[in-house]
């Protein structure tokens, strides 16, 4: 008994019969099959010569050793005030804001005041301590 489809997928059904690639038909490949692309070459379709269902074999399948693609550790955790107070520049650098600009402002002069608002880059001795606390900072140490 010899089958044909369209495409040489073989639908699921619910009996059990044998199927084997011999009693497939596949059509063969012509140039109805392939891409025409604006230049002189032309890509053709592969077919698909894979059965979607076959019936169950009467052994048990054997058992492959599994093989463990990439496994993902435990997933940092970033440290959110820390998140809050350190950013990163366009060269890697860690900074800062200063202390003293939250109260008590108006004894400070303009000048003083001025001088807080700006960001401080962090001192290369605590970069461990921040990069510790942002795991996933983009930082680059060797910028200066």
């Amino acid at each position: 008994m010899a089958v044909s489809f369209a495409l040489g997928l073989l639908p699921c059904s619910s009996s059990y019969t044998r199927l084997s690639y011999s009693s497939i038909r596949f059509p063969t490949l012509n140039n109805t099959n392939s891409l025409n692309l604006s230049s002189s070459a032309a890509i053709s379709a592969p077919l698909l010569r894979q059965k979607l269902c076959t019936a169950p074999s009467p052994l048990p399948p054997t058992l492959r050793p599994l093989t463990i693609v990439s496994a993902k550790g435990y997933k940092m955790k970033t440290h959110k005030a820390s998140a809050k107070r350190f950013r990163v520049t366009g060269r890697g650098k860690i900074v800062r804001r200063r202390a003293g600009k939250q109260h008590l402002l108006v004894k400070k002069n303009t000048k003083r005041k001025l001088r807080l608002s700006k960001m401080h880059p962090v001192s290369r001795s605590d970069y461990d301590n921040v990069i510790g606390a942002l795991p996933y900072l983009k930082v680059n140490r060797n910028a200066t």
